[in-house]
């Protein structure tokens, strides 16, 4: 028997970001094929938000949603307004059927490498919901989660997916809001504006202050501020070569 995916209305254009296009809305498909070819039945979706800030930390969220229709105007976190996106997550954390908040700092950041640092912050959103998932549905096309969880990566899985489009929206709105509070004491900086990712405002701050406590030291930012650098981690792996810097943005972002 054929399954149809209840309709969902896309939001009203004045919910899209700017420049963001309009978009399919996110369904149940990878879902019911996980449940259908592996037997699977508590399937959760991931998605970060976080990777390429110079400061705070990755957080990913896990959401569990079941089958049932989602709230209208869900799509990927960076394609909604700040205000459309702070009202569908008051929505969502209500509406799905459990979800859970991983972090991982920006020390455990400079020590790890952002790879491993995702699959922290993933295992202890994982590992804070009420039940263990069968199954993981993962945006995007590297599986840094790996055993022994059963992943299934998707590309755009944020924009595709309801599981993990829920889990974008919370996940983005939770890390600004502690971006916000964390910029308290550090006014310069603009994280209530930039969430600790590279813009004009957190570059003048850079120059000027030097990183915060809550910076990530092994940042390619820090080649950039001759009178900061010394204070940049370099982390080496088990060959005693350093590591790629994993899509770092530097200073000329």
């Amino acid at each position: 028997m054929s399954h149809r995916e209840p309709a969902c209305r896309p939001p009203s254009p004045a919910a899209y970001a700017k420049h963001a296009m309009p978009y399919e809305p996110p369904t149940h498909t990878v879902e019911r094929s996980l449940r259908a070819t592996t037997g699977a039945k508590i399937i959760a979706g991931i998605d970060e938000v976080g990777r390429g800030a110079w400061a705070g930390p990755v957080t990913v969220c896990a959401a569990i949603t079941g089958l049932r229709r989602p709230p209208e105007g869900l799509t990927d976190s960076k394609l909604l307004t700040i205000k459309r996106r702070t009202e569908l997550a008051e929505t969502l954390r209500s509406w799905v059927t459990a979800y859970a908040l991983g972090h991982a700092s920006p020390q455990e950041i400079d020590d790890l490498g952002m790879t491993a640092a995702l699959r922290l912050a993933a295992c202890r959103a994982l590992e804070g919901l009420p039940v263990r998932p069968d199954a993981v549905i993962l945006d995007g096309k590297h599986d840094y989660l790996g055993a022994p969880w059963r992943v299934r990566t998707v590309i755009k899985g944020d924009q595709s997916c309801v599981a993990v489009a829920a889990a974008s929206v919370i996940a983005k709105v939770q890390r600004d809001k502690l971006m916000a509070e964390l910029g308290a004491d550090h006014a310069d900086f603009g994280f209530a504006d930039n969430a600790g990712y590279p813009s004009p405002v957190h570059r003048a701050a850079l120059e000027v202050r030097g990183p915060t406590p809550h910076h990530r030291l092994s940042w390619a930012y820090l080649d950039a501020l001759p009178q900061w650098r010394h204070l940049k981690k370099v982390r080496t792996v088990a060959n005693g070569s350093v590591p790629e810097i994993e899509g770092q943005l530097g200073f000329d972002f």
